[in-house]
This record gives C-alpha cells, sequence and structure tokens, in this order.
C-alpha cells in the first residue's frame, strides 16, 4: 500500500488518480482536518507529532507537502525551513524507521540554472531560498541513499495540467480580445502532470535509491508560451505584452536561464519522456 503525504497538492491528487486507476491500495493525508474519507488521514506537516507513525501496511510513501512558492521561501526562511527541511526530514526518519520506501520531490532549485540538462549528480548549487531548502534536504537523503537506505529523490521544473491557473487565465483573456502581460525572462521546459504521476508511481513500486529527474527537454519563455496560445485559440499576437520578471518584483531563482535536467534515468529505465514544449503546451491548451 502507497503513503502519498500531501495528496490533495496538484501533483498528489493527479498521483493517486493514476495509482487508483491501476487498482492500487493507497492512503492520502491531508491538513483539512473535517470530512476525511475512508482512504484519508489527517497530518500537518508543520506539526509533526512525536508519535505519528504511518498507517499499518504501507510500503511505500511519496513526500508532496512542501512549502513550494519562491516568494513564500524568501518572505519567511525560518518557517519555510522548517517545513521543507526539518520536519520533513523528521518525516522521512519515521517512514524508514517502520521499513517504508520514501520518495523525496525535489526542484531544478537545487541547481543555479547557468547549465541546460545538468545530470543528476552535479553538485548543488542554489540562489532562492526554497533551492537552498530542498538542496539542504536532499543532502541528507543522498547519504542516507549512500548508507543503502530505502528512500529516493525525484526532481521536478514546471509541471503543467490544463488545470494551471496562468494558462487558463490568459487563454480566457486572449479568447476574448484582452490583452495580457508575459514575462521574456522567466522559462520553463514544460513537463504534463500525468507523465510525473506515472513516474512517480513507477518509483514508488520499484523503490529504487536514487536520484532522477524529470523535465522537458527544451526551455521557452512564458513570453512564447503566451504568443503560441494566442496563436492556438486564434487571438492577435499583438495582445501579449512582454515584461520582465526582474522588473516585477519577483524572488530570487525566478529566471534561471535554463531549467532543463537530464531526465535519462527515467527515460532509459521506464521509457518515460517529455515531449518537446509545443506539444505539450497544446494538449494543455487544447483541453
Amino acid at each position: 500500500m502507497f503513503l502519498l503525504i500531501g495528496g490533495n497538492s496538484e501533483i498528489g491528487a493527479a498521483t493517486a488518480r493514476r495509482l487508483r486507476a491501476r487498482g492500487e491500495r493507497l492512503i492520502t493525508t491531508t491538513r483539512r482536518a473535517v470530512h476525511l474519507a475512508a482512504d484519508e488521514a489527517f497530518l500537518d506537516l508543520d506539526r509533526l507529532p512525536d508519535d505519528w507513525r504511518p498507517p499499518a501496511g504501507v510500503t511505500a510513501a511519496c513526500v508532496f507537502a512542501a512549502i513550494a512558492r519562491l516568494a513564500a521561501c524568501e518572505a519567511d526562511p525560518t518557517g519555510s525551513h522548517r517545513v521543507n527541511v526539518t520536519r520533513t526530514l523528521a518525516l522521512a526518519e519515521k517512514l524508514m524507521a517502520e521499513g517504508v520506501y520514501t520518495l523525496f520531490l525535489s526542484t531544478n532549485q537545487v541547481f543555479d540554472g547557468t547549465r541546460p540538462h545538468i545530470p543528476a549528480d552535479a553538485p548543488h548549487s542554489p540562489v532562492s531560498a526554497y533551492g537552498r531548502q530542498k538542496a539542504a534536504a536532499e543532502a541528507t537523503f543522498k547519504r542516507w541513499i549512500g548508507e543503502g537506505a530505502a528512500v529516493g529523490i525525484l526532481r521536478l521544473a514546471k509541471v503543467v495540467s490544463p488545470q494551471m491557473a496562468l494558462l487558463r487565465g490568459w487563454r480566457r483573456s486572449l479568447t476574448a480580445g484582452e490583452p495580457i502581460q508575459a514575462f521574456a525572462d522567466m522559462r520553463m521546459a514544460p513537463t504534463p502532470i500525468a507523465l510525473v504521476a506515472e513516474a512517480i508511481g513507477r518509483m514508488l513500486e520499484d523503490r529504487s535509491p536514487v536520484v532522477a529527474q524529470l523535465t522537458g527537454p527544451e526551455d521557452v519563455s512564458y513570453a512564447e508560451t503566451a504568443r503560441f496560445i494566442a496563436e492556438e485559440v486564434g487571438a492577435n499576437g499583438d495582445l501579449v505584452q512582454e515584461g520582465r520578471a526582474v522588473d516585477n518584483g519577483m524572488p530570487k531563482g525566478a529566471v534561471p536561464l535554463h531549467t532543463t535536467l537530464d531526465s535519462s534515468y527515467l527515460a532509459e529505465r521506464y521509457s518515460l519522456e517529455t515531449p518537446g514544449p509545443w506539444i505539450v503546451l497544446r494538449a494543455i491548451v487544447g483541453s
């Protein structure tokens, strides 16, 4: 049985749907203490009880819960460090003590973004508070992997879905003939959420002690993405007004030159590869 910590997050919920569709048994945790379903359990990672233990029968777990917004981590480095590092590692230790394989979701933000397709074993070089926190947690997980513990790391970058508020808003505005602003200095290598959910499921099944990565193969700017959406919906491309994130108060780490990661491990082991950005975005916009 699988345990999804923070299973009501967007990626967590997508993974839960994927696993249930395959007939897997699982439990998700939530910070919402009321109206729990039969396969839900309450857990607030920021207030992890000393006596917390995973439900009986759990063999593998994935940690989705985190404070992942760059601005939130910059605004409250102490509180976000407590959740993203201290509490996450404490949770992982409790899971490991019960023999539960633990998959830690990390980010391209552990690197500075100066190199494309950066390999999984490259040294950390974070520039944001969020990246430093994830790198700190990763350091312990990597030590555990070296010691033979049943843990793994999966690094992701921009995960996109038909529910992504930014893209939905752009599509709605452009279809209505309304102008939008998109940053030319922000980039992404979009990865479809269904592919991410599949990768997580495969890694939970295999219980492999590995550092894996999954991103799209190519970076595109947010401005290029907006113009592509305009073309897809038949809107005038002039409705897309370019701006710069650095001029709009975006936090450190928001404008890496590259967000792509070397994703060859998952491609070779599971034949999981992210298509090019326009294929991914066309599917998102069309849905």
